[in-house]
Order: C-alpha cells, then sequence, then structure tokens
C-alpha cells in the first residue's frame, strides 16, 4: 500500500538517494548532492510559507518525492519530483497521487499558476505534465520569483 504523507527528517537519506540515483544513473544528469543543497535542508527551503515537500512511501520505503515552492502571491514551483522505477506507471498511479496532492494544496493556498522545469531527455515526465494540462512556456516568459535550476531546459505553467 502506497501512502502519501509530507516529509519527516528521517526521510533524507532515502530521498537523496532515490533523487540523485534517478538523476545521475538512470538519466545521466549532470548533476549532483553539491548542486542540489536544498535536498539536504527540506525543511528551510522548501517547508517554508505555502511550500512543502511530500513523499510516496511503501512501508519504511520512500518511493516518491515532490515539492511545491511558494514563489509569493498566486505563484508555486514544482520541484522534484521523481519515482522510483519499479513503482511508475498508471497501475499504482503514484506520480499522479503526488502531484494531486500539490495540486490540491496549492488550490488551498489560493495559487493560481503552477511552473515547473525539466530537461528534454526525461520525455515521459514531459508527457505525464502535459496529460494533466501543463503547457510549454519559453523561459524568457516565467515570472521572475521562479527559481531556475541550472540542468532545466524545458518549463511549464498550468492555470489552476
Amino acid at each position: 500500500m502506497i501512502q502519501i504523507r509530507t516529509f519527516q527528517s528521517k526521510d533524507t537519506e532515502q530521498i537523496v538517494n532515490l533523487i540523485l540515483t534517478i538523476q545521475q544513473v538512470e538519466f545521466q544528469v549532470p548533476i549532483t548532492i553539491q548542486d542540489q543543497p536544498d535536498l539536504l535542508e527540506i525543511p528551510n527551503f522548501y517547508q517554508q510559507g505555502n511550500g512543502n515537500f511530500w513523499v510516496a512511501v511503501q512501508g519504511d520505503e520512500v518511493v516518491g518525492s515532490i515539492a511545491l515552492i511558494d514563489c509569493g502571491g498566486p505563484i508555486g514551483a514544482i520541484r522534484k519530483m521523481f519515482v522510483k522505477k519499479e513503482f511508475r506507471g498508471k497501475e499504482l498511479g503514484i506520480a499522479q497521487k503526488l502531484l494531486d496532492t500539490l495540486t490540491i494544496k496549492a488550490q488551498e493556498a489560493q495559487m493560481q499558476h503552477l511552473y515547473l522545469g525539466t530537461i528534454e531527455r526525461l520525455q515521459a515526465a514531459i508527457r505525464f505534465y502535459e496529460r494533466n494540462g501543463f503547457t510549454y512556456l519559453p523561459k524568457q516568459d516565467l515570472p521572475e520569483s521562479f527559481p531556475i535550476m541550472a540542468v532545466d531546459t524545458h518549463f511549464y505553467v498550468k492555470k489552476i
């Protein structure tokens, strides 16, 4: 049984391992933990204002993650959406449950738009976002408050 819950400090090591494995091993993205200090400071970075960080867990194992950054006003940014390879797909619907959890929280906080950045090689993720109503947005059209990650090349927005 998969459960979606708010991040707890005991999750940090599993989150770092999950995300780095997907980034570095599975997709060969040249990014390290040093490039992502937010992963070691989740409460200070994500759990501020209306932001939060959620994990998908099976028992004690973290199998997915998603974060909402409160960018101020009616704007939220999605970050750190990852699902362990063997837990992906419509059958379990973990990515959808994570995104739905984040979207509900953003709506409750009266956010009007969600933004995200990704890279071109993550085609399955891009298709997932597009199926969920996100549309491509040129980088120059991002709001100033959106925190751009250096590796991101493709940006999306959704009105909620």
